[in-house]
Formats: structure tokens, sequence, C-alpha cells
């Protein structure tokens, strides 16, 4: 059995970045050990009034997700933010999560680590909340009128249970949208609440929204 002190901890690394520096960053993180990640297309969101008003508050954006050891990912995401000035506003932002467990991949072993162990105090709470396509503007509002400062948004498709509908006999996926912001934890229940309220979100098939603690972050501005 191996010693606790041998078990790799890994982190799931989310870089939210303008268009076309997905492959930048991860080109970066490569250089810090990172073995490969994926890049999806989102929107990102702005709260701008001025902005609004000439339609120019959503803007392309990338996400790079990566896992990795915690070290390497620590060491990444200092790297990325040293060289992409992520602490200057409008610059993107990456932030870590704790993963519990991986399994498939080549360069990663999979670990279950003691649930007690290695739990460190987090100042910011990832949020991702799943809805049907043509929401996601309409949930930002509400997460923004309960404090959330801003999200991205990506386009998806369904297959729950209650989520599959037939169209001359062929089984058809409907869109949605997810939505990623990351909060203050102090400011997480309420914009939850305001979500879950206004979109029916106990009803089957209404969406679903999950929370997880954000080991590290950058590029968060107040």
């Amino acid at each position: 059995m191996e010693a606790m002190n041998d078990i790799i901890c890994y982190e799931l690394i989310y870089a939210i970045v303008h268009d076309g520096m997905g492959s930048k960053v991860l080109r970066t993180a490569k250089g810090c050990g990172v073995s490969g990640g994926t890049i999806l297309l989102g929107k990102g969101t702005i709260c701008n009034p001025i902005l609004e008003k000439l339609a120019l508050s959503d803007v392309h954006k990338e996400i790079v997700m990566m896992v990795a050891p915690r070290e390497q990912a620590r060491a990444a995401l200092e790297k990325l933010n040293k060289t992409y000035k992520l602490h200057k506003r409008n610059h993107g932002i990456a932030y870590s999560i704790p993963v519990y467990a991986i399994c498939g991949s080549s360069t990663c072993r999979c670990e279950q680590p003691d649930e007690t162990g290695g739990l460190e105090e987090t100042m910011y709470q990832s949020i991702i909340i799943i809805v049907d396509k043509g929401k996601a503007e309409a949930v930002v509002d509400a997460a923004t009128g309960a404090g959330a400062k801003g999200a991205t948004i990506i386009n998806a498709r369904g297959s729950g249970v209650n989520e599959i509908s037939k169209v001359f006999s062929m089984e058809i996926e409907p869109e949605k949208e997810i939505i990623l912001m990351v909060t203050g934890k102090d400011q997480t229940a309420s914009i939850v609440e305001s979500i879950r309220r206004d979109f029916d979100i106990e009803e089957p098939g209404k969406g679903i929204i999950f929370v997880q603690n954000v080991s590290k972050a950058y590029g968060l501005t107040e």
C-alpha cells in the first residue's frame, strides 16, 4: 500500500482567455510540465453599461482545461499569470480546483487521496450552471443581480433522462448552455439561490447547478 506522502494530488486548471490565445496558454503550461489540455470555445460577458448599449458586451473566449499534479498546476498558474499579465483587468483569468481521482490518462495515475487531508481554505468558489439554450444571458443577469461580476458561456447538448425528445422517431438531444463563473465564497449562496429561484432549477429538466472550491486563482478583480 502506498504511503499517504506518496499519493499525488491533482488539480484541474481552467484558463479563460481571449479568442486565439488558447493554444499559446496550453504551450506555456506544457513548459511547466502539464502534459496536455482541451480548448473550448465560449462567450464572455462584461458588466459595462456603455458596451451593452453598443452591443459589445459579449466577447469571444477560449477556455483551456488542463489536469496536472498540484505542484505543476500551481507552477503553471503562476507562469500564466506572469506571462499573460492576468493581474491586469480584462487579460483573462486562471484558476484550479481539486480533482478527487483521474482515470484514462497515460501521464496521470488514478489516485484517491484521503478526503480529510490536504484541505485548504478557499476565498473563491466556481459555480457551473447548465440550462436550456437561450437562457444563459438571463442566468447571468440573475447572477449579476446577486453580486456576480461576469461569466463565460459555452454551448453544449443535453442527454439526461428528461432531456431527449423524438422527432419522426429520431432522438434529438436539446441544445444547452453552460455558464462558468468564479465568485467570492461569501457570495455563492445568494447567487445560487437567485438562479435556483428564478429558473425553477429544482424541477426535472430545468437545469443543474454545482459548486466547487477554487484552490488557486489569478485574474479575479473586485
